[in-house]
């Protein structure tokens, strides 16, 4: 008989962590919350929230206050536990770094009891949850594990990665399909249950953890590579002359085509990330998908060698001028549209790497931050405001505030198409670009 779920344990209280204790948290679940930094712990217990994302704010609040939510540096005993820490790679080959899941494996070990289910959230290599399962062997002898005991091991194991979308996350944690790979039958059945506390969606088994893993992992992979044919598209326009922005309107007119839009390049914790898993995993079969990433990875270059085109171009139009005369603005840091989240961002990059290279002043226009990153300390940070003095300015992110705006006067370097094309033109993409899977 399967054991009632009466106390969830969450790992990591992250962008995915903390709202999925929160969800928990909303059905009238005990959830103790588990993280290394002491400051998330406090403010996470004062009903407060150290990350922007929308409602996230108000659930914690209202789970805090009625003890349904709390936070703690150290593991105790629950009958659920899910991991949800982060998974970077070690060096510059983009190898994966399991070591965040292993102390987090071992720092549960001591409070399992039998009956527990352990559930790897992170986005993770193949095989992963496996290894896993062996840090918890190795961790508690004294207790049963599906690798060894199968269907009668104390202890269940699956894998369920996240799913959902940055800025959205509260609403997506709710109805999209999960997909669970457990070790055993039951442990597949086990983790269903569990997330059908509060998932509307489906909860789909897969074979095992692999195949679970191996989903996550192909998804964004997927979008990988068709943001990188849109962005090597974009460069090909730039170089024959074509507007690159009128050309998929045209393009996707086919009822079968439906091309992304071409960015600064691709950001995040995940699709900049999880196609790296894949070809760690099988390097002498993935050309594709390497390709693809190297495609997206060297877009802010080429953002950045046409600044420094456009800057060139400014000063033999106005020969009185020096390089420390000419103003850049910049818009937008993040790594997708209407967030706060700089992880692996291109935006940044290409603004860090501006602000480093050039002589003269540098205004950043982000709405959705309070203060700039060290690494642009010399630049101006200048909020919502659009209206910007400036000799050359360099759309990186298409915010909502800025949608819509004036084309500004100067040198124009626009990687996500806000002020291409006609009025008309602008309106056909905003439409199709709501009918798809934002990049």
């Amino acid at each position: 008989m399967r054991r009632p779920i009466r106390k969830v344990s969450v790992i990591g209280l992250g962008y995915i962590g903390l709202p999925t204790a929160a969800m928990f948290a909303s059905r009238k679940i005990e959830v103790v919350g588990v993280d290394v930094n002491a400051k998330t712990v406090d403010t996470i217990n004062r009903g407060e929230i150290h990350i922007i994302e929308p409602d996230l704010d108000m659930v914690v609040s209202a789970a805090v206050s009625q003890g349904y939510l709390r936070a703690t540096l150290d593991p105790e005993p629950a009958d659920a536990f899910l991991i949800a820490v982060p998974t970077p790679f070690k060096g510059a080959d983009h190898e994966p770094d399991l070591s965040y899941i292993e102390a987090a494996s071992k720092a549960i070990a001591p409070v399992l009891e039998p009956g527990n289910i352990v559930i790897l959230e992170s986005t993770s290599p193949v095989g992963a949850t496996e290894a896993m399962a062996e840090w918890l062997a190795e961790a508690r002898s004294d207790l049963k594990f599906p690798q060894h005991a199968g269907e009668e091991a104390d202890i269940r194991i699956a894998h369920c990665p996240e799913r959902v979308l940055p800025g959205k996350v509260m609403q997506e944690l709710i109805t999209n399909d999960r997909v669970i790979g457990g070790m055993t039958q039951r442990c597949s059945l086990t983790a269903a249950a569990l997330y059908k506390l509060f998932v509307t969606g489906d909860c789909v088994i897969a074979s095992g953890p692999r195949a679970a893993e191996m989903a996550k992992l192909t998804e964004n992979s997927f979008r990988d590579v068709n943001i990188a044919f849109a962005n090597e598209l974009s460069l090909i326009c730039d170089e024959l002359g074509i507007d690159v922005w009128e050309l998929i309107v045209l393009a996707n007119r086919h009822p079968r085509v439906n091309i992304l839009q071409p960015g600064p390049g691709v950001g995040g914790h995940c699709i900049a990330v999880d196609p790296w898993f894949i070809v760690s995993s099988a390097p002498a079969l993935s050309p594709l998908i390497q390709a693809a990433r190297g495609v997206n990875a060297s877009k802010p270059e080429w953002v950045i060698d046409q600044v420094k085109s456009a800057l060139g171009t400014h000063l033999v139009a106005n020969p009185d001028k020096t390089a420390k005369d000419v103003r850049i603005a910049v818009y937008g840091l993040s790594f997708k549209p209407d967030i706060d989240d700089l992880r692996e961002s291109p935006a940044l990059e290409i603004a860090e790497r501006l602000c480093a290279w050039h002589a003269g002043p540098m205004s950043v226009i982000e709405p959705y931050i309070d203060a700039l990153p060290e690494t642009l300390e010399t630049a101006q940070l200048s909020g919502r405001s659009t209206n910007i003095e400036a000799d050359i300015h360099v759309m990186l992110v298409d915010h909502r505030d800025f949608k819509g705006s004036d084309r500004p006067r100067g040198e124009i370097i626009d990687a996500r198409g806000v002020w291409a094309g006609t009025p008309q033109l602008y309106s056909f993409i905003e439409r199709r670009r709501s009918d798809r899977v934002d990049t």
